[in-house]
């Protein structure tokens, strides 16, 4: 991989992580067009903790508040953590136990085309609950919906954020609340799939990436990451939300395209 390779997917990390099209998709579209083959999970670790980066810098008062309030014993802190903690179950589980048919679906050209035309369909359906919801907290029910929207998104193509914040509107959730609970169970969703990374890490081998390399792809990835977030967050403001489903469906439709007549 280069340094231009690098920052390209450094930038791609950043901006679809947060942004509702699929991280997973779109990296694995990049590295189809662009016929990059990346050895190792090194990069991969680099960018994912570079994102997780991202969203304690912009959710930093948040955060901030949620730990001081259970080290001072606040009940509602403690409780809004038990409510991220059953929300990020069904993908922890899965991730664990389904490791290796989760992994595969990477290797299927196919499949992030199809799960970006359906991501933009579950986008599509959020233009009427987006207008009604007006829940200030998420309940223990719909944090483990929301979990199991979550658990969905590991299928490369279907948006993590995307799925998880129209589960929330749907559930009833006001629409910055649902993205600000989708970007706290990002959290220990990132971690905990980077940390599962890291025996992996030099594992077969060295892996032919530079110190260079993994800091531009990070430093790149956490840039776009905080912007990322930003934009999708006053997008639901604006209950303009759904405007990336037409984008999705493009470039799903675009891509079977490209893999079908190469």
């Amino acid at each position: 991989m280069s340094l231009w390779e690098s920052l390209i997917l450094g930038i791609i990390q950043g901006a679809t992580e947060f942004l509702p099209v699929s991280s997973s998709g779109h990296l694995v579209i990049a590295q189809n067009l662009l016929a990059v083959s990346i050895e190792g999970v090194a990069f991969e670790v680099a960018v994912h903790l570079a994102t997780l980066v991202s969203i304690l810098l912009v959710y930093r008062s948040r955060v901030t508040e949620l730990v001081g309030g259970m080290l001072t014993g606040e009940r509602a802190a403690f409780e809004y953590a038990g409510l991220v903690i059953v929300a990020t179950i069904p993908a922890g589980i899965l991730g664990v136990f389904a490791k290796d048919r989760v992994e595969a679906l990477f290797d299927n050209p196919i499949v992030p085309g199809v799960a970006l035309i359906v991501t933009g369909a579950i986008l599509w359906s959020s233009r009427s609950p987006i207008e009604r919801a007006k829940s200030e907290r998420p309940t223990w029910q719909m944090a483990l919906v929301i979990g199991l929207a979550q658990a969905f998104a590991l299928i490369p193509g279907i948006s993590r954020s995307g799925s998880t914040v129209v589960a929330a509107v749907w559930l009833g959730l006001e629409a910055r609340e649902a993205a600000a609970f989708s970007f706290m169970m990002a959290v220990p969703a990132i971690a905990g799939a980077a940390v599962l990374q890291v025996p992996d890490v030099g594992a077969g081998g060295p892996e032919g990436l530079s110190v260079s390399i993994l800091l531009l792809g990070g430093i790149a990835s956490g840039v776009t990451g905080v912007l990322a977030i930003r934009t999708f967050v006053a997008m639901l403001a604006r209950r303009s939300f759904h405007f990336f489903a037409p984008y999705c469906w493009v470039i799903g439709a675009l891509y079977l395209a490209f893999v079908t007549l190469r």
